[in-house]
């Protein structure tokens, strides 16, 4: 069931998306050679609860994974696509890239955000893939519209990320976002345009494009969280919480 929000709803999540941003603003300028992603999340954690929210990762659940989810933030470098644990042992290198994915909670509602940051000087086909990435979603949220639908998103998304002959990942989607981190609808980020549930008033979304460097294939690492591309290739995530409002789409994961 989609769950629609209120004018009042989305204030609330307004709130928790600028403290999401300013975290991970905090962390773009901490994404450093010789940094630990563990002491990413000490930072971020820190910052969070220093605002007022909860980080909506830790503890977090999932059918299927042995343990629930221990870190503020999924840290995930590399070929690594997503929910990566944060680790005293994963120090950043030269030339890395490290998708930083953030949650957070306040006065029960949920703001959800990612970006992939650059370690130093990184190659021109990891500058290449995060520009793509990052503008598949500028046009996947400009199709925010109501009475567009779900399709149009993952269309915009899709067509061009392989146009610029990179793959978006299909195992793993976005998702409706309010008092819950996964609502419904689901948002893949491939699809036919003018298919899927139709874009309403008071919707809340995250539409998250996972775009690998090679194929999409993905599996799952031994820890049973981190999702890796299956090729080995470089993988980025850019992603942000958007409300459906009559004046277009709203994003609710910046700075106010």
């Amino acid at each position: 069931m989609i769950i629609r929000k209120s004018e009042a709803e989305i204030e609330k999540m307004a709130r928790a998306g600028a403290v999401v941003r300013g975290c991970l603003e905090l962390l773009e300028e901490e994404v450093k050679v010789g940094v630990t992603t563990k002491t990413l999340d000490k930072l971020a954690e820190e910052y969070i609860r220093s605002k007022g929210g909860v980080p909506t990762f830790k503890g977090y659940e999932v059918s299927g994974t042995s343990f629930p989810f221990p870190g503020a933030i999924c840290a995930s470098p590399n070929s690594m696509v997503v929910h990566g644990i944060p680790q005293k042992k994963v120090l950043l290198k030269e030339g890395d890239i490290l998708s930083v994915d953030v949650g957070v909670t306040m006065d029960g509602y949920v703001a959800d955000a990612a970006s992939t940051f650059a370690v130093g000087d990184i190659s021109s086909e990891a500058i290449h893939l995060l520009e793509v990435t990052k503008e598949s979603l500028a046009l996947g949220v400009a199709q925010c519209q109501i009475g567009k639908r779900i399709g149009d998103i993952s269309h915009a998304v899709q067509s061009f990320v392989e146009s610029n002959g990179y793959s978006v990942v299909r195992s793993m989607v976005g998702h409706g976002v309010g008092r819950e981190m996964h609502e419904d609808p689901q948002v893949p980020n491939y699809g036919k345009a003018g298919k899927g549930p139709e874009l309403r008033e008071g919707m809340v979304i995250a539409i998250e494009p996972m775009v690998n460097a090679g194929g999409f294939d993905v599996e799952v690492g031994d820890d049973s969280w981190a999702i890796y591309t299956k090729d080995g290739s470089l993988s980025a995530h850019f992603e942000h919480t958007v409300a459906i409002t009559k004046k277009g789409p709203r994003i609710l994961t910046v700075r106010n």
